[in-house]
C-alpha cells in the first residue's frame, strides 16, 4: 500500500519507528518529514502536505504524529477529502475505515508507545470502507461542507 508518513518533532521519533516497520512490511512509504528534530517545528509544515497526497490519491493512507495526535488531526481536516482522527484504541481504527472512509491516522508520539500503535496502524490499514448507503450518505454530506 502507499502510504504518506508526517510527524512534527513531537512525534518524530515514532513516525520513524513506524516507517521502518512499514517499509519492511512491504508498503511504499513516503515520508513528508520531519526528518530531523526541531523544537520548534510546526505540524502543519509536515502534516498538510501529507494529506494533500492522501487526498489527491498519490498516497492511499496516511499516518500523521505529534506530541498528542491532536494538532496533526485539526491540520489534516483541513485539507477537503483528508478524513483523519485521533486513535487511541483498535475499535476506532477499525470503524474509522469501515464506516466514515478514514484515510489519516493521527497518533500521539507522547501519548502511545510504539507497540500500541504498531497495532493501530496495522488495523488502520487492513480495514476497508464498507461503502453501504447511510455512510456514503453522510460522507455526501461532509463533502458538501468541504465545498462552501
Amino acid at each position: 500500500m502507499k502510504i504518506g508518513l508526517a510527524a512534527d518533532h513531537g512525534g518524530r521519533e515514532l513516525k520513524g519507528r513506524l516507517k521502518a516497520y512499514l517499509e519492511e512490511s512491504g508498503h511504499d512509504v513516503k515520508d513528508f518529514g520531519a526528518y530531523e528534530t526541531y523544537p520548534d517545528d510546526d505540524y502543519p509544515d509536515y502534516v498538510v502536505p501529507m494529506a494533500r497526497a492522501v487526498a489527491s490519491g498519490e498516497r492511499e493512507r496516511g499516518i500523521a504524529v505529534c506530541a498528542s495526535g491532536v494538532g496533526a488531526s485539526i491540520a489534516a481536516n483541513k485539507v477537503p477529502g483528508a478524513r483523519a482522527a485521533l486513535i487511541v484504541d483498535a475499535f476506532s481504527a477499525r470503524q474509522g475505515v469501515e464506516d466514515d472512509d478514514m484515510n489519516i491516522i493521527c497518533l500521539g508520539g507522547s501519548v502511545v508507545g510504539y507497540s500500541l500503535a504498531r497495532d493501530l496502524v496495522d488495523i488502520f490499514l487492513k480495514a476497508r470502507f464498507k461503502a453501504e448507503e447511510r455512510f456514503v450518505r453522510r460522507l455526501s454530506k461532509i463533502a458538501r461542507l468541504e465545498e462552501r
